[in-house]
């Protein structure tokens, strides 16, 4: 089943007619974005883009053939060109399912929000979905993987992660993004924020073969997200495993009775995760990552470093020379190794304090060592390390 994108952006196109924002204004050449549309082996138009009769010509493509139009969701951008000679334009019932002249078969797929999924298999049983922009499945899919899964990776990363959870999408699946709007940078950063996902995007007029073996993004398997305060490294954390299910959310911070600013940061963490996540609030990491179960986000190592500096009594300086620094060092010892063992994703976050003001006390300076060390070993178990500085998130490995 061959598929050519005629427009992988959203409603209103990439950049928006006017915007002035820094992504329109940097959506230029491969990254500017005409509305999502698919025609699929020539036959079968999925969705309209503006002047699509050009855009297949652009491809090296035809519209000529088209025998069937289907729409996924009310088109409320930019006027939409319909050359004359194609069907009209429909949307299917949910649950319909539609058997074409060119041998293709379409199902509807019921979302959550207003529009309409589609399933194509081609003659020859290669199967893809397209969902229409903010949309995510609503009724049962799975448990087969699709070949080829389009949607909207970055607006709506829960529509990923329930395909995941329900088997629809595996480790061969090809995850492409559609419907690409200004929300999120264009270029280095949105493929990056895409492969973190296991998506990619590709530039408007791309053909490719669903079915065909491609190298799906390389997801690492452990992470260790780094920076300041406020520094937006717990966002990019959480973000990198939005489009996966069944994520363990492991706070180390506890409960602190009468702080009211520490709860309100707490319900702030909580309002922003996917509701299908569950929250562990414990400093016991070792048996977490020993035992087998869905990701793990652990945040954050500075906290844990903390209760574990207070269980061998590392603030005070006869303590810490008499037997503490040797008891924090096995701890630490004994969580880089289950940290290294473990099979689990794990994306874990921690605070960088080697760019600060050196600390007026013993404590502080040997607090900030401690993490110091702590977060150059972890470092060296992750695939991936990354610097947030400023929200922007800087690869460091």
């Amino acid at each position: 089943m061959e598929l050519t994108l005629l427009g992988t952006g959203a409603p209103d196109g990439l950049p928006r007619p006017a915007c002035p924002c820094a992504s329109c204004a940097t959506a230029v050449g491969d990254d500017a974005r005409a509305a999502t549309a698919l025609l699929v082996d020539g036959a079968l138009l999925l969705d309209l883009t503006p002047g699509p009769a050009f855009a297949a010509a652009r491809a090296g493509r035809s519209i000529a053939g088209v025998r069937q139009v289907l729409l996924s969701h009310p088109h409320d951008g930019p006027s939409v060109e319909f050359p004359a000679g194609l069907p009209a334009p429909v949307r299917v019932p949910d649950g319909r399912e539609l058997s074409l002249i060119s041998g293709h078969k379409v199902r509807a797929m019921a979302l959550d929000s207003p529009g309409t999924g589609y399933e194509v298999t081609s003659p020859e049983g290669e199967r893809l979905l397209y969902l229409p922009p903010g949309g995510a499945t609503a009724g049962p899919v799975g448990p087969k993987p699709y070949d080829m899964v389009l949607l909207d990776v970055a607006g709506r990363p829960d529509a990923l992660a329930r395909l995941r959870g329900a088997g629809a999408v595996a480790a061969t699946t090809d995850v492409l993004a559609v419907h690409l709007d200004h929300d999120v940078p264009p270029g280095r950063e949105l493929h990056r924020r895409l492969a973190a996902a296991g998506a990619r995007a590709v530039p408007d007029g791309t053909t490719l073969v669903v079915g065909d073996y491609h190298a799906v993004p390389d997801l690492p398997r452990r992470t260790l997200v780094l920076g300041g305060a406020r520094s937006g490294k717990s966002v990019e954390a959480e973000r990198r495993l939005e489009s996966f299910p069944d994520v363990l959310y492991v706070a180390t911070g506890g409960t602190r009775e009468g702080d009211a600013d520490w709860a309100a940061r707490v319900a702030l963490h909580r309002e922003r995760r996917p509701g299908s996540w569950r929250t562990a609030e414990t400093c016991d990491l070792v048996p977490l990552l020993a035992a087998d179960g869905p990701p793990l986000l652990i945040d954050c190592l500075s906290l844990w470093l903390t209760d574990a500096m207070d269980s061998v009594g590392a603030w005070d300086d006869a303590t810490w020379s008499n037997g503490g620094s040797a008891a924090l060092a096995a701890q630490v010892d004994a969580l880089v190794a289950a940290l290294r063992a473990t099979t689990r994703t794990v994306v874990t976050v921690s605070n960088e304090v080697g760019s600060g003001v050196v600390p007026a006390t013993s404590s502080g300076r040997r607090f900030r060592d401690a993490l110091g060390r702590l977060n150059a070993r972890v470092a060296g178990e992750c695939e991936q390390v990354v610097l947030v500085v400023a929200g922007q998130a800087l690869p460091l490995r």
